[in-house]
């Protein structure tokens, strides 16, 4: 099997925790190491690959694939210099700043013949792959209202500046939002026409941390929701049909096991609870049912071995620039609806 030469452009939280384990689970990749400005960090996991000094050292390298996990108002710069350099990526969501960086930067993959992939994991979540798999049994029948939630319990400011500060990247309009938005795009298409509200509601907080969405189609209405004041969860994922519900909690175990240090593998990793399967009421062969339904296993294994198939055999991307862009286009009619309370037509 052909080895593709990688690069991490960081080390922390989402290199340590996202990337380099799959990379290095994967049969079809080469860790060779990740550009670390200030703590050396990835030799305590990886003592055999490189510690890069400056982004120009990652491009000299030999490497076929850089993946851009920098913070979100750095992608642009960096995607664009590993295109021109020749190399395949991978960058983190949100995809860039705004649409029209996420349209240049699909243009000029294509134009250099190269794979660009947007680190959508979420679409390989144990939750979401559960409710596409219900709604796609079509036992809800036509869907014709769904709510989608990201939330959680947290208060405080980040002591991460590039996440509290006054940059086109901050927010949780850019952090979470890509997550819910791709998720609804991947179950019901592109929407018509955007409507949102955006707040700021942690006290001393310069950045968006509350956000309500709501995407028009013509046969159904979809509510995305993402905020940091939410003790209690309410369910992650609520799907209304015309012959029954889905309620399923935003459950998936893969990042909170990681960050315990455990590595992924094929068998039994992104194995929910069972006390954590969705409700499904509905209807079936004219009988009414109600009863749980079991959890889908995730694995973000799957995203990467997409990127690799894309890379050696022309597959199509996991998830495309093309999906990047319609999800920025999607932030930027939210952006442009809350500052003018009014629906914005994409």
């Amino acid at each position: 099997m052909k080895k593709i030469k990688t690069a991490l452009l960081s080390y922390g939280m989402s290199g340590k925790i996202f990337h380099a384990p799959f990379l290095t689970l994967h049969p079809g990749f080469a860790l060779t190491g990740s550009w670390e400005r200030s703590k050396r960090l990835i030799h305590d996991d990886y003592p055999e690959v490189k510690s890069y000094a400056s982004l120009e050292e990652v491009l000299a390298d030999d490497v076929e694939l850089v993946v851009v996990n920098t913070p979100i108002d750095t992608h642009f710069e960096y995607a664009k210099k590993a295109l021109e350099a020749g190399k395949h990526i991978i960058v983190e969501k949100a995809f860039t700043s705004n649409a029209a960086e996420a349209e240049a930067l699909d243009a000029l993959a294509k134009a250099k013949g190269l794979t660009l992939t947007v680190y959508q994991n979420r679409r390989w979540d144990s939750d979401f792959k559960t409710v596409k798999s219900v709604i796609e049994s079509g036992e809800l029948g036509d869907i014709i209202e769904a709510s989608i939630r990201f939330d959680r319990y947290n208060p405080n400011l980040s002591p991460k500046a590039w996440k509290e500060g006054n940059n086109t990247g901050a927010g949780v309009l850019k952090d979470l939002g890509p997550h819910i938005i791709d998720q609804a795009i991947h179950l019901f298409g592109y929407p018509q026409a955007v409507f949102a509200d955006i707040r700021t509601l942690r006290e001393g907080s310069l950045v968006d941390d509350n956000i309500e969405i709501l995407l028009y189609y013509p046969d159904k209405r979809v509510n995305l929701h993402s905020g940091f004041f939410n003790r209690e969860q309410l369910p992650g994922f609520v799907i209304q049909g015309r012959n029954g519900s889905f309620f399923k909690a935003r459950a998936d175990v893969q990042e909170d096991v990681m960050k315990t240090g455990a590595k992924p593998n094929l068998t039994d990793w992104g194995t929910e609870p069972e006390d954590k399967s969705g409700l499904l009421h509905t209807e079936i062969n004219g009988e009414v049912v109600r009863k749980t339904i079991p959890t889908l296993q995730g694995n973000y294994y799957d995203l990467f071995d997409g990127v690799y198939k894309a890379i050696t055999e022309g597959a199509t991307e996991p998830v495309t620039a093309e999906d990047g862009a319609r999800v920025m286009k999607i932030i930027d009619a939210a952006i442009e609806s809350n500052a003018q309370r009014k629906v914005v037509k994409l």
